[in-house]
């Protein structure tokens, strides 16, 4: 009885949390509040992480080629050791466009995005740095508004735009993804900009001061989550970063279960060792960092623990078990854990003007179905950071596999 309080306190707390969280976001998006133009635009160098990327990298350099900023702006495709023609194409766009420079990245240790990024800042030189991924397509004045957001707030760190699917009709997983996203971008991220000034970097179509970034000594080599791990340092050291829904970029998403977890186990990873640095860094509890820290705790221990509860309630009940005795009927539980997920999806589908009986019928399921795929990801990756953690290895990087996409010609 004394646990099942305990797991009821908490799931109260956190469903007034992410509730409260999902009504600021509707609101802040409703608003629809740009920054305004600047009469000077700042130096941009875009970095584009890619290894073995041919099968996207030339829709992807075709969408940056089409970027419309004031400002100068160098693009950098950062070739990391590709072994496939993404340097042969990168060479293309890079005698076609004068902004666009293919860089090789010399090998090193350990492998990963962080290194490459840290290369990247070595090699360039800008007021500002961007990041794409090497599957994105940002439209044409989403770096324009990132920087008009940094530039319009006095203590920004930078910004951070919305994530888009672009292969989202291509099967039920890329839908349900897509649909993830948008409660991710559209609702978390913007309610807990507009509740406690707090922005987290995506990891793609994200703008930071290169100064800042200097002052905290770069990325982290070791962390597989660089976006998350970066977030907490410039919001310990009292920076902010402005959410911008309207700086909307387009990826693409994995196609196939099998990406898909091997994808979520690297992510749910590099949350764990940010989620252990944070046990031994107090500054990540401080003022407003205590918030992601906060939200660390609730995603990857007490949401999989109530995920968990809540399932075990609800199919005892249907069998008909007997529950525990307590003045609340212990299946609200898992009633309100539907009911509040649920909501979320289809507040963030009426905000971005998707609603189609396709997908609110997707939404109905996701909890039973993609929901529930989060436990057996947690369980995979923390048994892959353990192993690794009492071995003394460092968790090396795992690429995503891109899927073919339209042809075009440059």
């Amino acid at each position: 009885m004394i646990i099942l309080l305990i797991i009821m306190t908490f799931f109260w707390l956190m469903l007034m949390y992410y509730s409260a969280i999902n009504i600021a976001g509707i609101w802040h998006r409703l608003k629809k509040k740009e920054a305004p133009e600047l009469l000077h635009y700042p130096s941009v160098a875009i970095f584009i992480p890619a290894h073995n990327e041919e099968v996207v990298i030339a829709d992807t350099l075709r969408a940056m080629a089409r970027l419309q900023y004031p400002g100068k702006l160098d693009i950098y495709l950062l070739n990391d050791n590709s072994s496939d023609r993404t340097g042969a194409i990168a060479d293309e766009f890079a005698r076609a466009f004068s902004s666009i420079h293919h860089i090789p990245v010399p090998m090193g240790e350990p492998k990963g995005k962080s290194r490459v990024l840290n290369y990247g800042l070595k090699i360039s030189q800008s007021d500002y740095f961007a990041v794409y991924d090497a599957d994105n397509e940002p439209e044409p004045d989403a770096l324009k508004k990132l920087v008009e957001a940094a530039e319009n707030n006095e203590k920004a760190a930078g910004a951070v735009g919305y994530v888009k699917t672009k292969n989202m009709a291509k099967n039920a997983l890329t839908r349900m993804i897509g649909l993830e996203f948008q409660v991710f971008q559209l609702l978390m991220q913007c309610g807990r900009w507009a509740l406690f000034r707090l922005g987290s970097l995506a990891g793609t179509n994200m703008l930071v001061k290169r100064q800042v970034v200097q002052e905290l000594g770069e990325y982290d080599v070791r962390a597989l989550a660089e976006d998350a791990e970066l977030t907490v340092r410039i919001t310990a050291m009292g920076y902010h970063l402005p959410v911008v829904p309207a700086s909307r970029t387009w990826e693409q998403e994995p196609e196939k279960i099998k990406t898909f977890v091997r994808q979520r186990t690297r992510w749910l990873t590099g949350n764990l060792y940010l989620l252990e640095k944070s046990i031994h860094d107090l500054s990540h509890w401080k003022g407003r960092t205590f918030a992601l820290s906060l939200q660390h705790v609730f995603t990857y221990l007490f949401f999989a623990v109530l995920l968990l509860v809540s399932d075990i309630f609800f199919i005892m009940g249907l069998l008909g078990f007997t529950l525990p005795d307590m003045r609340a009927p212990i299946l609200i539980l898992w009633f309100m854990s539907y009911i509040v997920y649920t909501s979320q999806l289809l507040s963030a589908l009426v905000v971005d003007d998707n609603v189609s009986v396709k997908n609110v019928c997707f939404i109905l399921l996701m909890y039973f179905t993609y929901a529930q795929l989060f436990i057996i990801l947690l369980f995979r990756s923390s048994l892959s950071y353990i192993w690794n953690r009492l071995r003394g290895q460092t968790i090396t990087w795992d690429k995503t596999e891109r899927f073919k996409g339209r042809e075009e010609s440059l």
